[in-house]
């Protein structure tokens, strides 16, 4: 008998990605000998494959896929016969009319499960929600699942004992989710002054350089013991970030994914449901110090250095 094989199509950013990990684990788990491959974003789906969830990884945007959007469209020859080949197609992605499922089934698709693009506040959490449909089908998470992360070469997490490195991510895909900048700023210095010989680790991307984050930060803690890691690929930072003691973020897709790689994270918390979004790693503990309104700017400074401290010093 021929080997059974599984195609997960999954969009989104980086945090959508990692908390759909579990879901693929739970494929491979439930399916004896399952060959799962998976298609997302160039530089996201490749996590799938580096941390051993997949077996291939492949890009939403390989020539042809956007066809299979428009009703009606040609499928490419070469595409129907690669969509025919597997046993099973889930696709997490926005298919509101059918489109996408329709010309799938047209390119030779022979079982198609479409499951939830977005989650619900207030429904459990993330990792519970992408999954819960496989339920229908006797596939049941472990309780308090969370994706894993540990890619080839990662570095060894210090010693407990040892001085501390603490990553700092002050940006996400939002700002309305962002701690404000002078609050980071003031945070960098007040940390290494509480905790001395601490490493400062500031993690920042494009989005961070584009909004004068970067800069600010790098200028405000010049004078301390820092490393700046900036624009790194995914695979990149899951190798470095578990030498991190612990990582300080937002609500964000770089939270998950220290998370993912055995950190302990402390999140900042305001416009989302931390009980929806909040970094789940059992292994490893996790915090947040949420805002009592809708905005980051009332978390004072006070309150978010007592949660600070008292995180790092438990950990």
């Amino acid at each position: 008998m021929s080997q059974r094989s599984a195609l997960v199509l999954r969009g989104g950013a980086i945090g959508d990605f990692i908390l759909t990990l579990p879901t693929l684990d739970l494929l491979r788990q439930s399916i004896s000998g399952l060959r799962l491959e998976v298609m997302g974003n160039r530089g996201i789906a490749e996590l799938a494959t580096a941390s051993g969830y997949a077996d291939a990884h492949h890009y939403l945007d390989t020539p042809g896929m956007a066809m299979l959007f428009a009703p009606g469209a040609p499928v490419k020859p070469e595409l129907a016969t690669w969509i025919s080949s597997f046993n099973l197609i889930v696709s997490y992605l926005f298919d509101p009319d059918g489109t996408l499922r329709a010309n799938l089934e047209k390119a030779g698709a022979k079982t198609v499960l479409d499951l939830p693009h977005r989650v619900i506040p207030g429904q459990g959490h993330a990792i519970d929600q992408l999954a819960r449909p496989l339920e229908r089908i006797a596939m049941l998470l472990e309780p308090d699942a969370a994706p894993r992360i540990h890619v080839p070469g990662a570095e060894s997490r210090p010693a407990a004992d040892g001085p501390r490195r603490i990553a700092l991510h002050p940006g996400s895909g939002s700002i309305h989710k962002n701690w404000p900048l002078p609050q980071w700023q003031r945070l960098g210095p007040a940390l290494v002054h509480q905790f001395p010989g601490s490493t400062l680790v500031l993690v920042t991307g494009e989005a961070e350089l584009e909004r004068g984050v970067t800069q600010d930060l790098t200028a405000a803690w010049a004078s301390q013991s820092m490393e700046h890691w900036d624009s790194l690929p995914l695979g990149e930072l899951a190798r470095r970030l578990p030498s991190c003691s612990h990582f300080l973020g937002h609500d964000s897709g770089m939270s998950h994914l220290a998370a993912a790689c055995g950190v302990p994270v402390h999140s900042f918390f305001a416009t989302t449901d931390p009980n929806t979004w909040a970094a789940r790693n059992p292994a490893s503990p996790t915090q947040v110090c949420v805002s009592a309104t809708t905005s980051l700017n009332d978390i004072t400074w006070n309150a978010a250095w007592e949660s600070v401290t008292r995180f790092l010093g438990r950990v």
